[in-house]
């Protein structure tokens, strides 16, 4: 006798965040500072979202737990990605300053 195997519902859980917004082709090349700029500021916001969270949580102002540990996990993967993209970027301009010419 066949078992029939029903998918598991599919669960949206919202947008990922980028940690690097380009709205317009001048921004887009406004070079690699810039957008370095802006990630830095990207991954310092999530950083100041979640540590307000966790204040008006403690305080009582904010009874939401789940949205407390959200921001304070998304905080926390968008220093992770920052962190690993940072060793990827210093990984290739090392490569680069081993190439002989």
């Amino acid at each position: 006798m066949p078992i029939s195997i029903n998918p598991a519902p599919l669960v949206k859980i919202g947008a990922i965040p980028t940690l690097v917004k380009i709205d317009s082709p001048a921004a887009a090349s406004g070079g690699f500072q810039d957008v370095l700029k802006a990630a830095v500021g990207r991954v310092e916001e999530f950083g100041r979202t979640a540590d307000q969270q966790v204040e008006s949580f403690l305080s009582g102002d904010s009874e939401d737990l789940h949205r407390t540990i959200m921001a304070t996990q998304r905080a926390d993967l968008a220093f992770e990605l920052f962190n690993q993209v940072r060793g990827k970027v210093v990984q290739a301009y090392q490569e680069i300053m081993r190439m002989q010419m």
